[in-house]
């Protein structure tokens, strides 16, 4: 399984969230999933909120376009964003 699916509507993400960071940041591979960084704490749904938001910017995406699909209280995140390709979001969010 990669970390990243995709199919004609968009793609679904496998992510692994550090919520509490000094700073919001893709940091790299976490096994199967791709490890971000968030600021915000994991306190009543702060850190989904700026994950969304990160992803949104980062993808240039409007908010509305970015559903979290499993994993609103866990590290492990599955998310869905419409309207990209895979080469976008790899492109946008793998660090170099």
């Amino acid at each position: 399984m990669s970390w990243l699916q995709m199919d004609e509507a968009g793609v679904t993400l496998t992510l692994y969230i550090q919520p509490g960071a000094k700073k919001t940041e893709v940091v790299g591979l976490h096994g199967e999933a791709l490890k971000i960084r968030l600021h915000a704490p994991p306190v009543e749904g702060q850190a989904n909120a700026q994950l969304i938001a990160f992803l949104a910017l980062h993808l240039a995406v409007p908010k509305r376009a970015v559903t979290l699909l499993s994993g609103e209280a866990s590290r492990a995140k599955r998310v869905r964003v419409m309207g990209v390709e895979a080469g976008r979001v790899r492109a946008r969010l793998i660090p170099a």
